[in-house]
């Protein structure tokens, strides 16, 4: 599918897209998919967990290690709203899968607002629960806890 990614390729087949990508634990083809400018927030974040992520370099780094920590499986309960932007989604959904370290079960609801520019995310907003952190294993992204 890279081959027939473009601008005109809708939010919405964009995200699907970079599941699928999580899954197949292909992070740098997931990185791809941000604009060199994006950013990715994070509400909830925990205290020693980045807030805010600026430019495609920073995201990657996050990134990096997710899959030696997290094992997904599967996305089930995705539902994908529009917005009166045609450039932005609002995204429920669930990961599952098992923790690496623990080979605890990781079920984890996610709601996402994300916003595509040419073809691109350009911005994405993860209301992620942080009570999940809690569980060892779960900290991929080095947090200073």
């Amino acid at each position: 599918m890279e081959d027939t990614l473009s601008a005109h390729t809708s939010p919405a087949d964009l995200y699907r897209h970079s599941l699928r990508l999580l899954l197949d634990k292909n992070i740098p083809g997931w990185v791809d998919l941000w604009a060199e400018d994006g950013v990715a927030e994070f509400p909830f974040a925990p205290p020693g967990w980045p807030e805010r992520l600026e430019g495609k370099e920073a995201i990657a780094a996050y990134m990096r290690h997710y899959p030696d920590h997290i094992d997904l499986h599967d996305f089930p309960d995705l539902c994908i709203h529009q917005t009166t932007d045609p450039g932005t989604i609002v995204v429920e959904m669930r990961g599952v899968g098992r923790l690496v370290e623990t080979d605890a079960p990781f079920d984890m609801t996610y709601i996402a607002v994300v916003t595509v520019q040419d073809g691109r995310i350009a911005s994405y907003r993860d209301y992620w629960n942080p009570l999940a952190v809690i569980e060892p294993g779960a900290d991929f992204a080095g947090s200073s806890r």
